[in-house]
């Protein structure tokens, strides 16, 4: 008779042997227990998983293969750990967990009680509920000692998580030693790395000038080879920066209790708590920005945000690209020469009270011979032209007449739904498969470059055929909808952007991004009514629809 054997503590002991730390005297005194029973252990069934919280189902290896292991078939007949809460201490994954292993035929054995758990009568179903709420009340204990330490540290300025960019990790320790003889770390405490804090100031002060953004800065410091807080290869990004430039430690406050941890789903997330338990401590002495330097850039920080479209509620449109927040000129990079296909961009003539005109780039930097389209036209003048263009296809009549076109062409498919569901979903489950074999490959030390490859491979085939099968759900879902509903959903969004457009450069031009596929043919003209441009373009109201407003609409779908 072969035993498996299960073995998981929660955090990492410092100053302990390997021979000592608990997951091996598990597995010692499991196998003891195994052989006084007259069990064989096998080490290709022992799982183990260290430093792990018992609340984690999701993100835990040991667990995860002895689980697969239990299909198509078992390799063992019994299961030993010290105790039910080495399993799990959440109430209802353990609960589950247990009973998928008894299920599949595997007896459970505790040794320090020399016990088996049973489901066999509703008194042990109850102990089982008992003795979960019993694990998981102390893990809630625990969680929350945790947290009062780490309080405690936060307020005396002490490091509560890990290191940050600008800042090394200096180790105190006191005069007593540990089992090993090395005195016992008490707590950390940051200071200034100077190297590391002249990029951080370099950052803040070019941003705070206006003459940069996160895109020109981050390539700036990859192209001199300055290494990201990451250490990684692949060097800085925008985000990176962004987050750098609102940490207030740069400032001289260290911020604690921002965030808390939860478990959904049989996995730790985190959500953000609300700003009244933020904990603010004044650390002037890591301060690394000056107080002027900071208010520029948060005073930049927040013009930028302003420069987001919202809804009248408040909702969000996206936001702006770098383009659109650079351009004071609404058409430049959007409108296109339709002779030549160069930009239609705008100059102004006359040095000081001199207009604004739109011209063709090309014909502008390379001569007539490149294009011929001299004509130049003021901007006032385009733009109210494309503007009202616009406003008139945003018309009630119009919109319905769209919805009801889109709705008519996605029910005259309707018969190819179920088909084309099942092809993808038999594809979604040999690629799952694979993903399942792959991983175990993984978890049980078989991996190699090779399969590190194919994993990532079929993950990213995973993705595309669930994205697939999440817009066949939807397109499906419209056949039930009649148009008045998505015409309502159209109408409300329509009016929000008429009140967008011509208050806000980058707003409107945003909002140009959002309702125009491709770019604005422009082509000149020059008979009885003058010279100027005739305006083509095809656009979408897609742009306009989000799955939020759909969903409280009651129902999905987009026209165009």
């Amino acid at each position: 008779m072969i035993a498996a054997i299960y073995a998981r503590k929660s955090t990492e002991q410092t100053g302990v042997n390997d021979e000592e730390k608990s997951v091996t005297r598990q597995i010692e005194h499991g196998k003891a227990y195994a052989l006084t029973k007259g069990w064989t252990v096998s080490e290709d069934h022992v799982y183990v998983d260290d430093g792990i919280s018992g609340a984690e189902f999701v993100n835990r290896p040991g667990f995860i293969r002895l689980m697969n292991a239990l299909k198509p078939r078992p390799a063992f007949q019994f299961l030993v750990m010290s105790e039910e809460s080495r399993l799990g201490r959440e109430q209802i994954e353990t609960a589950y967990a247990l009973q998928s292993i008894m299920d599949a035929g595997v007896r459970v054995f505790f040794y320090l009680e020399d016990r088996e758990r049973t489901l066999d009568s509703a008194l042990d179903k109850m102990m089982l509920s008992l003795t979960g709420f019993a694990s998981e009340m102390e893990r809630e204990k625990a969680s929350q000692r945790t947290h009062d330490a780490m309080l405690r540290k936060a307020r005396s300025g002490f490091v509560t998580g890990g290191k940050t960019y600008g800042y090394d990790n200096i180790d105190v320790h006191g005069d007593a030693r540990g089992i090993d003889g090395e005195r016992q770390r008490l707590h950390v405490v940051r200071r200034i790395n100077q190297g590391e804090a002249l990029v951080v100031r370099r950052l803040f002060e070019r941003y705070a000038s206006g003459g940069y953004g996160l895109r020109a800065l981050t390539k700036e410091l990859n192209a001199e080879g300055i290494l990201p807080p990451t250490k990684h290869r692949k060097g800085w990004a925008p985000s990176c920066i962004r987050e750098i430039l609102h940490r207030e430690l740069y400032q001289g406050v260290v911020i604690w209790n921002k965030t808390q941890a939860i478990h959904r789903g049989g996995t730790q997330k985190s959500r953000k708590r609300p700003e009244t338990e933020w904990v603010r401590i004044d650390a002037p002495d890591l301060r690394i920005v000056s107080e002027d330097v900071w208010q520029a850039v948060a005073a930049r920080l927040q013009h930028t945000r302003t420069e987001y479209a919202r809804t009248a509620d408040g909702r969000l449109f996206g936001h702006p690209s770098g383009a659109d927040l650079r351009s004071a000129y609404l058409l430049s990079g959007i409108a296109q020469c339709a002779v030549c296909g160069g930009s239609i961009v705008c100059q102004k003539r006359g040095r000081n009270n001199g207009r604004n005109f739109y011209m063709c780039v090309y014909h502008h930097n390379r001569g007539p011979e490149v294009c011929g389209n001299d004509l130049r036209i003021t901007q006032g003048v385009l733009d109210s032209a494309v503007l009202h263009a616009l406003i008139s296809a945003l018309d009630e009549r119009v919109l319905a007449e769209a919805v009801q076109r889109a709705l008519t062409e996605i029910r005259a498919g309707h018969t190819k739904f179920p088909d084309e569901r099942l092809a993808i979903e038999r594809h979604l489950s040999l690629v799952e498969a694979r993903l399942r074999h792959l991983v175990e490959a993984v978890a049980t030390g078989r991996s190699t470059d090779a399969i590190f490859d194919e994993l990532g491979k079929e993950e990213a085939a995973k993705k595309t055929l669930a994205a697939q099968l999440a817009s066949l759900t939807q397109r499906a879902s419209l056949t039930s909808l009649d148009g008045k509903r998505i015409e309502r959903a159209l109408v409300e969004r329509v009016a929000d952007v008429k009140g967008l457009l011509g208050r806000h450069v980058p707003q409107t031009r945003q909002m140009l991004r959002k309702l125009i596929s491709g770019r604005i043919q422009c082509a000149p003209f020059n008979d009885t009514r003058g010279r100027g441009y005739n305006l083509a373009a095809t656009g979408t109201y897609a742009g306009l629809l989000s799955e939020k407003m759909l969903v409280k609409d009651g129902g999905g779908g987009q026209g165009s």
